[in-house]
C-alpha cells in the first residue's frame, strides 16, 4: 500500500529522464528511495553512478534539505556495501558534472593495482573496456542483490 510520501516520491520520479550520456555509458541496476543506481560500462573499474530521480538538478544543493539527507544516506550506504562487496582499497566518491550537467554521483572502487592508480579514472588516458553481455548481466544481478536494490 502506498503512503502519501511514497506517492509524492513516485510523482517526482515519474517525470525523471536520465541524461543521454549516462544512459549510453551505464546500465541500470535499480532504484533507491531517491537515486537510480547505474553501473558504468567499463570493466576496468568497479564503478557505480547514483542519479537522483528528479528533473533539473545540477548540484547537490539543488535538492531540498530533506531529500539531500536521504541522498547522502544513499551514497553512504551504497559506498559502504560496494566497498565490502569489491574489497576496494579506496572508495572514490564524487559529484563533478563538468561533462554531464545532470546531477550524478560517482562511486568507484579503487585498487592500488588498478590501471589508473593513483590518478582519477576519468581522463586518465586509459580506454574503457566493455563488459561482455554475460558479465554485465551477472554483475547487475549481483549488485542488485548485494546493494539491496529493487
Amino acid at each position: 500500500m502506498s503512503t502519501p510520501s511514497s506517492n509524492a516520491s513516485s510523482a517526482k520520479a515519474a517525470g525523471f529522464t536520465l541524461h543521454p550520456v549516462l544512459a549510453a555509458d551505464c546500465a541500470i541496476i535499480g532504484d533507491l528511495a531517491i537515486c537510480r543506481v547505474l553501473l558504468m560500462k567499463n570493466a576496468r573499474f568497479p564503478w557505480l553512478v547514483l542519479v537522483p530521480k528528479r528533473e533539473n538538478l545540477r548540484e547537490l544543493h539543488d535538492l531540498s534539505a530533506s531529500e539531500y539527507l536521504i541522498v547522502m544516506e544513499e551514497i553512504r550506504s551504497v559506498s559502504s556495501r560496494f566497498s565490502a562487496l569489491t574489497g576496494a582499497h579506496k572508495m572514490n566518491v564524487a559529484a563533478l558534472g563538468n561533462m554531464v550537467p545532470q546531477l550524478h554521483i560517482h562511486v568507484i572502487a579503487r585498487f592500488t593495482d588498478d590501471a589508473a592508480w593513483p590518478q582519477p579514472v576519468w581522463n586518465s588516458g586509459i580506454s574503457a573496456t566493455p563488459y561482455s553481455t554475460q558479465e554485465l548481466g551477472e554483475l547487475i544481478a549481483s549488485y542488485r542483490q548485494n546493494l539491496g536494490l529493487c
